[in-house]
């Protein structure tokens, strides 16, 4: 996977297209495994004027959300080439520097978002596994009891493999995915020819006449429509893999095209012959087709379900990155792509959840009621972000900027009211989901802050060091290596050292990492470094790394000698301090949030390999921080 740039050529936007066909749309491309159909379980009669109008709902939907919205709309919004949610939080924080109440409302808002993605992320593998092994109850009857364990053998299969990385996988995802889109478009052309009045269902008011035929029930409709559009998020998220032309020429191209051909034949498949509710989709198709059908829908939803895990570990990834969750381990599984992580803890909770929520609903018709919600609830945290980019970054008149907010608001609030309905049912799943993970991620960032305050009420400036120094200290030759979250003052660390050792080194350095509101920083802007002190020998240096980067110490120390401050990597010791982290009874913070807050910090992972610092020059020194 190549690196888009701006100055594509037309070989390079059409491989990167097959490779987000592969990628992106994986989510979106299998929904028609389930979605028309549970449109009519939800209540709908079947009949033509009944089809047409189900037909004309998923047909404007598709239209609004993903092609005006997230193509021509959100995907304009990106972070230096980088897209989705995190990266939207970042942007919209370029453009709102020193005001904290917005500050808050666009974290507050972006995480809701990012949690909320997690529990899709939860649901997608599992509705889409199950909806494509369903085929069995189609093509034998006799083999349905092996859905469920065919399912989980998949499943577990499939995450097992996370840790290989998706690079060899990824290989196969754009042929069998183009198989797949092109195999939808033909099994719904076939169909339409047998009754091409089903084209009618363009006209948005075969829609409109069915939610005023509904009333109260055209919500629940509206709520099995949404599953049309699960994965719409994916074109904007996955942008910075692929890039902005590749993706749309993808989904106006092959996808969008595919997916309103297959839906539109399952619905002239429908007019024909009702009875092929059960299952619309495997229907279309002649019984000689039945098993390679089988076949190669598994292998679409197993890659979008791929595509999904991925992105949870990206997020993940870049959450830690900006402060937003503890650290935890992430492995590289890919020398060549930066971004192929794997994140073992959140791989095998997923799996963990998937196979509960398998075994718990045992359906794609009983998922369904879970599915809709977290997408709608993360839509919405792109409209309101996306909405401050427009009016901070793109500076767009209020009067635009206001039509877009109210029409898009407006249809997202459609979406998530008639999801709402399915709380009782199974909604409550990715809401339990969001709202845990929100209160860990706020949690930690409140604990975060609350330390930092300690620790910048304790500090000393570079300054007044020599003064409060003991003139008998010893120094001693070799360089000593500070590590510090601090961007200002000599760290607690180094103070603790010099109180109990009475030792100083020739060469002290102050090092600080700091993740910047951009997905990458150039090497040129990497490193800054600043001399203290008459002799020379205190230095400040703040490494700087983009949200979707790794800090590396290793390949900091090369940099440093590139300026001017060689660096005897055999001669220096690092030193990082080790916090130990209690609360006082008359702190303001929840004693829940304590409790919390300890476990996260006590349990995150080591700075030592988070940022690659070599293990055997480490010294890490204990500090007591009471808040």
């Amino acid at each position: 996977m190549s690196t888009p740039s701006k100055n594509q050529s037309k070989s390079q936007i059409a491989t990167l297209a097959m490779g987000a066909i592969g990628v992106v749309f994986g989510d979106i491309g299998t929904s028609p495994l389930y979605a028309l159909k549970e449109v009519f379980l939800s209540g709908l009669t079947i009949d033509k004027l009944h089809v047409l109008g189900a037909l004309s709902l998923v047909f404007w939907t598709l239209t609004l959300i993903v092609t005006i919205k997230y193509s021509i709309f959100i995907m304009r919004a990106d972070n230096k080439g980088e897209g989705g949610i995190m990266a939207l939080i970042a942007l919209a924080l370029q453009g709102s520097k020193g005001d904290n109440k917005k500050i808050h409302y666009i974290v507050t808002v972006g995480l809701i978002g990012a949690v909320l993605f997690y529990g899709d992320s939860i649901i997608t593998p599992a509705i889409s596994v199950i909806s494509a092994v369903e085929g069995l109850q189609i093509i034998a009857p006799s083999l349905e009891r092996f859905i469920l364990p065919i399912t989980i053998a998949i499943l577990g299969w499939l995450f097992m493999l996370q840790a290989k990385g998706s690079g060899k996988m990824g290989r196969l995802f754009a042929p069998v995915m183009c198989i797949w889109f092109v195999l939808l478009a033909v099994l719904g052309v076939v169909n339409i020819i047998k009754q091409p009045s089903v084209l009618l269902a363009i006209n948005p008011m075969y829609g409109i006449q069915l939610l005023a035929e509904s009333g109260w029930h055209g919500f629940l409709i509206m709520g099995a429509v949404v599953l049309t559009i699960t994965g719409a998020e994916a074109l904007y998220a996955d942008m910075g893999h692929f890039g902005l032309k590749p993706i749309r020429y993808a989904w106006f191209g092959l996808v969008f095209p595919a997916l309103l051909l297959n839906y539109f034949g399952q619905g002239a498949l429908l007019i024909t012959n009702p009875e092929a509710i059960s299952n619309p989709f495997y229907l279309l198709a002649p019984t000689w087709a039945l098993y390679p059908l089988l076949i190669i829908s598994t292998l679409a939803t197993v890659i979008a379900s791929q595509a999904v895990i991925s992105g949870a570990f990206s997020m993940t990834r870049q959450a830690i990155q900006l402060g937003y969750c503890p650290r935890m381990s992430v492995l590289h599984t890919s020398g060549e792509e930066i971004g192929q992580v794997y994140v073992p803890a959140i791989n095998w909770l997923l799996m963990f959840a998937v196979f509960i929520l398998v075994l718990t609903f045992k359906s794609s018709t009983a998922l369904a009621s879970a599915y809709g919600l977290a997408v709608t609830g993360t839509m919405i945290s792109t409209t309101l972000l996306a909405f401050i980019v427009i009016q901070t970054i793109w500076k767009w008149k209020k009067y635009n900027s206001y039509i877009f907010l109210s029409i898009f608001l407006a249809v997202d609030l459609i979406f998530i009211f008639s999801n709402s309905l399915k709380i009782p049912t199974g909604g409550w799943l990715p809401l339990v989901v969001g709202t845990v993970l929100f209160l860990v991620m706020t949690t930690w960032i409140k604990g975060r802050a609350l330390v930092s305050e300690h620790m910048d009420e304790r500090k000393v400036l570079f300054e007044d060091l020599e003064d409060k120094v003991n003139v008998q200290t010893d120094r001693v030759p070799g360089t000593a290596i500070y590590l510090t979250r601090s961007l200002h003052g000599v760290p607690l660390v180094l103070l603790q050292n010099l109180s109990h050792n009475h030792v100083m080194h020739q060469r002290m350095i102050v090092l600080s990492i700091v993740t910047t509101n951009e997905p990458f920083v150039d090497e040129s802007h990497r490193l800054k470094i600043r001399t203290f002190g008459e002799n020379k020998g205190f230095y400040r240096v703040k490494l700087y790394y983009g949200f979707k980067e790794s800090a590396d110490v290793r390949r900091a120390l090369e940099l440093c000698a590139h300026n001017g401050l060689e660096i005897d990597t055999k001669d220096t010791s690092f030193f990082i301090g080790s916090e130990k982290v209690s609360f006082r009874n008359k702190n303001p913070f929840p004693k829940w949030r304590r409790a919390l807050f300890s476990y996260l910090f006590h349990n995150s992972s080591s700075a030592i390999e988070f940022f690659k610092i070599p293990a055997d020059q480490i010294m890490e020194i204990g500090i007591r921080v009471e808040l």
